[in-house]
């Protein structure tokens, strides 16, 4: 192939590097008003009144804005495709605050400075509640996080929210504890995985201006142009045709802005006022007012018979919701495809967990979206029982692992794993690693010992049977092409992707390509980006939209050189016949259909949706050196093999790669969201929330194995994902097999490892 499994730099590359690429704060106007959110200082109380007298005396105050003046229209700032499961359990601005940071009023001036002061100025009484901090104390807790009658579900996912029930999933496949009576070993165990914040280098932003259609207008940092679409028209109870939102550059997301943090505050206030506005959250707004990866608490048990085949999970928890329900079923049940899964000689298993509100940041959508938790337990415990087996942890796996052509219990009927090299990418991992060639625990010197730990993992690619995308591709006057998506690279490549591979149907060069993405205005709709869709989802249509438009490019040569189809061919750029008798360039023919009567516009189009969200796979091995002196872990080398179907482009492959087994380290050593007594966060700025640096992390070594996906395109399955979820238990494994210390809480901090040396 031309374009596809090749190497090619971003589209965008150069105008990164050269500081070009406009975000959304570059396209603020000079007169635009800007929005001070009050936030509130109480994880939970009422709001008695909110008197803005004072602050609408400043010089410049435009508006003061409460609950008594936004509309009372729940909705969630999910965004996901409609019906979605989250709880529709949000107002623009309510009369109750649930967390230190939830929105009490908006103050609108004409600059940032006249806001801030003014909003000092607005007197806010407040009823103070007992809030709920605990996770394990928040079921039948006196205090009821969502007391209101109006909190509204599309369809029941377990919630009881009297009882502080966000949701909650449960599925049992077999007799668990009669077969875990037939297991001659079992382990179980307790595991806690923390609050991690996405931290994306661009901040929550947004601007709303009224076009001169008197159409609302919102330019954010989005990842959901469509889904914020419907949820700005749903909350402000206008139809979305009055609605338009764009997406331009966006600094990095990792599943933060899958949720609607600031646009409504903002669209309210331009709507209201019928002028342009804007909202920019600072680092610690940011942090601290946005949404979470979930916390976690986990119970597990695995048996498995003397052979070493694994034939129980069960895994159940509690999941701390946060005080508002974003996300929250949809990363527990997703979590359960992407990891029980993995072992396919199971004959009993249970996964669930009970998702509760509390008072403490909502949990929302991040990079591994509910497989990273689940994978924490489950592979931490399957190396615990291989200890206990006397059985190599790499071994074990071997002989559990799913393969392609199998299907798993918990699978429908008609759901089998259609393609995965996983032994391969097994066997390949330990070649990389020297794992046969070397003790998996060894003594450096009097203070440091050395250890190895293994992990595998899958996710998945898109959601089957509810998201479809639409690419639409045109042949220009000029005689280029432009391919419209509602996709959202957000510094991935994926607008690099999507031009490879509809160049590759094409022929044309690259840089023919030209892309606009996500303007609900200009491009047909994607639900965007998320759930590791692009590639496969939107890149599969993207090949059939090139598909349509290259037979209307050949017919149409077809009738200009008076010959039947079949007797012609397009390189990309020339349209010939067979016999060499006629050759006629793409640009002659563009221009010439744009200035006939028989005028032209040749587009190719395409929708598509998969049935099955097929899994890539990824097997890590971590190298760490432990100080035992202090707990101190040092990452060494990390070793990665992924199979995510046909590598598009190996050196974005790569990246996306590292990138994930980074934040995955910073999860496992370094990052945690952490609270007061009282429920204010301690972890809202950089200073205290530590994510990792090029020092924290060793040496990262990433290969691949290229199995074929025959459902979607060229053989493609996602990566975006896949590469955040073997670094926790990788490093566990490798903490455990160095100094025996079996770490079960996130993240592996140093007082947590010398705890766990000196009591094991």
């Amino acid at each position: 192939m031309r374009y596809v499994g090749k190497s090619f730099d971003k589209i965008d590359a150069q105008g990164i590097l050269s500081g070009k690429p406009s975000y959304t704060e570059d396209f603020i106007p000079s007169n635009a008003l800007y929005i001070k959110v009050i936030r509130s200082p109480h994880p939970f109380a009422r709001v008695l009144d909110v008197d803005g007298t004072k602050a609408m005396k400043v010089p410049g105050v435009e508006a003061v804005f409460s609950y008594k003046d936004t509309p009372k229209k729940r909705f969630t700032m999910a965004g996901q495709s409609y019906p979605e499961p989250s709880a529709y359990d949000k107002y623009i601005l309510e009369d109750i605050v649930r967390y230190v940071g939830d929105e009490v009023a908006l103050v609108v001036a004409t600059d940032r400075r006249t806001a801030e002061r003014a909003a000092l100025l607005v007197d806010i009484k407040y009823e103070v509640l007992p809030p709920v901090l605990d996770m394990h104390q928040a079921i039948d807790h006196p205090s009821v996080v969502h007391p209101e009658d109006d909190l509204h579900f599309n369809f029941p996912v377990g919630g009881d929210v009297k009882r502080n029930i966000a949701c909650s999933y449960m599925n049992v496949k077999g007799d668990i504890e009669g077969e875990l009576a037939k297991c001659d070993y079992v382990v179980e165990g307790h595991y806690f995985d923390q609050a991690t914040q996405q931290t994306a280098m661009e901040t929550f932003r947004s601007y709303c201006y009224i076009d001169t259609m008197g159409r609302l207008v919102c330019t954010s940092s989005t990842q959901i142009v469509f889904h914020l679409r419907r949820h700005i028209a749903e909350a402000l109870g206008i139809s979305p045709t009055k609605v338009r939102v764009k997406k331009p550059r966006i600094g990095g997301g990792f599943g933060s802005k899958q949720t609607a943090c600031c646009e409504m505050m903002n669209a309210f206030v331009t709507w209201k006022l019928k002028k342009p506005s804007y909202i920019i959250y600072d680092r610690y707004s940011a942090a601290g007012c946005s949404t979470t990866r979930h916390a976690r608490s986990w119970d597990i048990r695995i048996g498995a018979t003397k052979d070493g085949i694994i034939k129980v999970v069960d895994m159940t928890g509690i999941t701390d919701a946060g005080a508002y329900g974003t996300h929250a079923f949809t990363t527990t049940t997703a979590g359960e495809h992407k990891s029980v899964v993995l072992y396919n000689k199971a004959i009993a298993t249970r996964y669930g967990s009970t998702m509760v509100y509390t008072n403490h940041e909502p949990g929302g959508a991040y990079r591994g979206y509910g497989a990273t938790e689940a994978l924490w337990p489950l592979e931490c415990a399957v190396t615990k029982l291989a200890k206990k087996m006397g059985m190599d942890e790499m071994e074990l796996r071997k002989k559990n692992l799913i393969s392609a052509g199998e299907r798993h219990i918990i699978y429908d009927e008609d759901e089998i794993m259609e393609s995965g090299l996983f032994q391969e990418a097994l066997q390949k991992v330990k070649d990389m690693s020297g794992w046969d060639k070397r003790p998996h625990g060894w003594r450096i010197d009097n203070r440091y010992r050395g250890g190895l730990g293994v992990s595998c993992a899958l996710q998945g690619s898109g959601i089957a049977k509810i998201d479809t995308a639409s690419v639409e591709i045109r042949l220009q006057e000029n005689g280029t092409f432009t391919l419209y998506t509602g996709s959202s690279d957000m510094g991935t490549g994926a607008n690099t992707i999507l031009c490879q591979m509809a160049s590759e149907v094409l022929g044309c060069p690259l840089e023919n390509m030209g892309i606009i993405e996500s303007d609900t205005d200009m491009v047909p709709f994607d639900p965007g980006s998320y759930a590791s869709s692009t590639t496969y989802v939107t890149g599969t249509a993207a090949k059939m939209a090139a598909e349509e438009l290259y037979e209307k490019i050949i017919n149409r040569f077809a009738k200009e050189f008076n010959v039947t189809a079949d007797e012609v061919e397009f390189d990309g750029e020339n349209g010939l016949t067979k016999d060499g008798k006629h050759v006629l360039p793409l640009k002659t023919l563009a221009t010439r259909l744009m200035a006939r009567p028989d005028t032209e516009q040749m587009i190719g189009f395409a929708s598509w949706g998969s049935e099955s969200s097929p899994p890539p796979f990824m097997i890590s091995v971590a190298e760490v050196k432990v100080d035992t002196y202090t707990g101190k872990v040092i990452p060494m080398n990390f070793y990665s093999v992924v199979d995510c179907g046909t590598v598009v482009n190996p050196k974005l492959a790569r990246v996306q790669a590292e990138g994930g087994i980074v934040q995955g380290i910073g999860m496992a050593l370094y990052e945690e969201v952490r609270y007061t007594k009282r429920g204010s966060q301690e972890t809202n700025n950089l200073m205290t929330y530590k994510i990792p640096t090029r020092l924290d992390i060793g040496n990262l070594h990433v290969e691949f194995v290229e199995s074929y996906e025959p459902s979607g395109a060229y053989g493609v399955k996602s990566i975006g994902e896949v590469v955040i979820n073997t670094s926790c238990p990788a490093i566990q494994g490798a903490i455990l097999n160095a100094t025996g210390a079996d770490v079960t809480d996130l993240p592996m901090i140093p007082e947590r490892v010398y705890n766990a040396m000196n009591t094991k």
